[in-house]
């Protein structure tokens, strides 16, 4: 068993709509197919966490339904341990109606369901994980203020904390969360959310990462979609070009990214070295549909990477 990493956020199941191109406000667009998946970007982290090889552990809820059990299925099918995830009786099972069109990109729009009710009940009844536990990924399709929470809570038991801040935060984040997190990962948007620069080429991307860096982040890996990624620390920036991949959905190419980077640091790995690791997994998850079913092994990556002339 691999390192030991917790992921508290989300389980959505997501539906599918394929088309030639995504539809402009008030059109209609005819599709070409449709599949269901698990997804949510907490569960899929989680999912690729233990398919990259590490000991994994989710914290979250689903509803009572029929979704839920498939979240479940699928959490277990995947290696992922399900002991703290909540059935609530009250609210069903998130979902995501996702529309991709033929060059691989995407629009989402997330319905949460039981993911809002995450709660700081559900971190402490799930105290006794942190034992042993290398690093924390979580992401912000749960309550902000429970992501706080296990923020703490990794920090006070020494994990690495990595932060997914997907989608973007509506609201300024508390100014204690930036010396707590070891590494952020935004994209294009979600940086910009955070700091208010626009990133349009690498020289902005640079901009925002310090500013975020200013802010108080140790670390920043920004993630720029065929551009590959940014690491900016306080010491050194260094840009990581993309591995050129036939992309057929880009869904969950980031939940692959924020997984494989955990799971590499939570090994021990150096920040570049998880970056290239992490650029490899996101390349692959764009070349199968879905998001979960996307999630590349461990396997697979190394195979990849030793395939490929390093950055």
């Amino acid at each position: 068993m691999g390192a030991k990493v917790i992921v508290v956020g989300s389980a959505n199941m997501d539906m599918v709509a394929f088309a030639p191109k995504l539809p402009a406000p008030g059109e209609t667009v005819l599709g070409t197919r449709f599949e269901m998946a698990c997804g949510g970007k907490g569960a899929n982290q989680a999912v690729a966490c233990a398919r990259l090889g590490a000991e994994t552990w989710f914290i979250g809820r689903v509803g009572t339904d029929t979704f839920g059990d498939m979240l479940l299925q699928s959490f277990r099918e995947a290696g992922v341990h399900t002991d703290f995830v909540r059935r609530d009786s009250e609210t069903p099972s998130g979902v995501a109606l996702i529309f991709v069109d033929e060059t691989g990109q995407n629009e989402i729009v997330v319905a949460p369901g039981a993911n809002g009710r995450v709660s700081r009940e559900d971190i402490d009844m799930a105290s006794a994980v942190w034992d042993g536990a290398k690093a924390l990924l979580v992401q912000f399709e749960i309550p902000l203020s429970t992501v706080g929470y296990a923020i703490g809570e990794a920090s006070r038991h020494g994990a690495i904390v990595v932060v997914n801040p997907a989608p973007a935060p509506r609201e300024p984040l508390p100014e204690e969360w930036f010396g707590l997190v070891d590494v952020w990962t935004p994209n294009e948007r979600e940086i910009e959310g955070l700091t208010g620069i626009a990133v349009t080429d690498l020289e902005s991307a640079e901009r925002a990462a310090k500013a975020l860096l200013d802010k108080g982040a140790k670390s920043v890996v920004l993630t720029l979609g065929a551009n590959g990624s940014l690491l900016a620390t306080r010491d050194f920036t260094r840009h990581f070009p993309a591995f050129q991949v036939q992309a057929v959905d880009a869904t969950a190419a980031g939940d692959a990214f924020a997984a494989a980077l955990t799971v590499k640091l939570a090994e021990g790995a150096p920040l570049e070295e998880a970056v290239i690791f992490a650029n490899a997994a996101g390349a692959l998850a764009c070349t199968k549909v879905g998001a979960q079913p996307s999630m590349p092994t461990r396997d697979e990556v190394e195979n990849f990477l030793r395939s490929q002339p390093l950055p």
